[in-house]
């Protein structure tokens, strides 16, 4: 024989050798943990028995003393219930324990199957186990924290019918103050007010011209409440802000994307609105003098199209150059300068840019490309 045969048998004997030992041990530790399930099951039964017998004398009490007073309709309802909850309670503890027999009666099948493994595949089939065995227990491996869990039988998960009436009944407000007549126009204008109203003040402010003054009163009343919340948020954020460190930004980033979700949606009157934008416009800039790295594309995008709102060209003029600097490849950097030269009528402008957009390898929306096909 030469060497590397000898080594090659040396390999097949010794894995032969841990493959055996592997199985054996595995054997005997599912047969150790059954018999310990055994012995812990014959404790809890027991148990129980002990706690029956205890049990019979009180029942026989209890009888006695029913003799001697009546038992009201509560107390024969909790006595009936106290064998079902014993019952019950027996039969979850065996459910409980055949769960945890499951295992140990598949572990006999489980050794087998990697004892195979390992004969067929010598050298790496234990190395492979015992590798997983490894990273297993000192890696992966972490105590389960129960501290926060809490075990209860009393939580009920409950499925609230649909109201098909109110769904079957809901339109557009737009046109519900059309068409619709007063009962059908009051029931709907509920219904949004009993709902999220933040993304919907624009379409409740349609309702103050409507000839219902009820629907109307309804419309200023959650109006009036809505924006006085506004007004007295952004007043109270701008305050934090003031008092922050060059180095503190959330109040910034919580009210941005704040006040565009209200801004957007022009509830306010015109000054107020013009007031409004011009405070956000403060917000991004003081935003954008902290961090400038950290102002995203979208936040341009909003405080652009809101100074548009007002026809603020040149300080919307100067984000557009601040988009365009930090984000050239973003389509939004091109959208709104065209947007910004179409309503100044700043027709070169337009054009370059439309030409640098064409130009770009930027994927483009149906919106933009409608735009290009109409000036091409």
């Amino acid at each position: 024989m030469t060497v590397k045969e000898m080594i090659f048998c040396c390999i097949l004997l010794g894995n032969a050798a841990v493959s055996v030992l592997y199985l054996v041990f595995g054997l005997l530790h599912v047969k150790r943990s059954e018999r310990r399930d055994a012995a812990e099951r014959k404790r809890a039964e027991a148990a129980q028995e002990e706690r029956r017998t205890e049990e019979k004398p009180k029942s026989a009490q209890e009888e006695t003393g029913s003799k001697e007073k009546p038992k009201s309709a509560q107390e024969e309802r909790r006595t009936e219930e106290k064998p079902k909850n014993a019952q019950e309670e027996i039969a979850e503890g065996e459910e409980a324990q055949d769960d945890e027999e499951l295992p140990m009666k598949d572990g006999r099948f489980v050794y087998v199957m990697k004892f195979i493994v390992m004969l067929l595949c010598p050298l790496a089939g234990p190395i492979f186990f015992g590798a997983g065995y490894l990273l297993f227990r000192f890696i992966f491996r972490q105590d389960v924290h129960l501290e926060d869990v809490i075990f209860s039988k009393e939580r009920v998960r409950t499925n609230e019918r649909a109201d098909e009436e109110r769904e079957r009944n809901i339109a557009p407000l737009e046109e519900a103050i059309a068409v619709s007549d007063k009962e059908s126009l009051r029931s709907l204008m509920l219904n949004v007010i009993r709902g999220d109203v933040h993304n919907s003040l624009a379409a409740i402010s349609l309702a103050l011209n409507s000839p219902d003054s009820e629907t109307s009163h309804y419309a200023a009343s959650v109006l009036q409440d809505e924006l006085n919340d506004f007004r007295g948020n952004v007043q109270k954020v701008w305050r934090e802000i003031e008092k922050e460190e060059e180095d503190q930004t959330d109040c910034e980033y919580y009210l941005i994307p704040y006040m565009n979700n209200m801004l957007e949606q022009k509830v306010f009157t015109e000054m107020e609105q013009k007031n409004m934008v011009k405070k956000f416009a403060e917000v991004g800039e003081v935003l954008y003098r902290k961090a400038s790295y950290r102002f995203t594309s979208q936040y341009y995008e909003w405080i652009c199209l809101r100074l548009l709102d007002i026809k603020d060209f040149e300080m919307m003029e100067m984000w557009c150059s601040r988009a365009a600097a930090q984000y050239p490849e973003e389509l939004s950097s091109y959208t709104c300068r065209l947007k910004l030269y179409f309503t100044a009528q700043e027709k070169e402008k337009f054009f370059e840019t439309l030409d640098a957009l064409k130009q770009s390898s930027i994927v483009i929306d149906r919106e933009t490309l409608a735009l290009i096909r109409t000036f091409s």
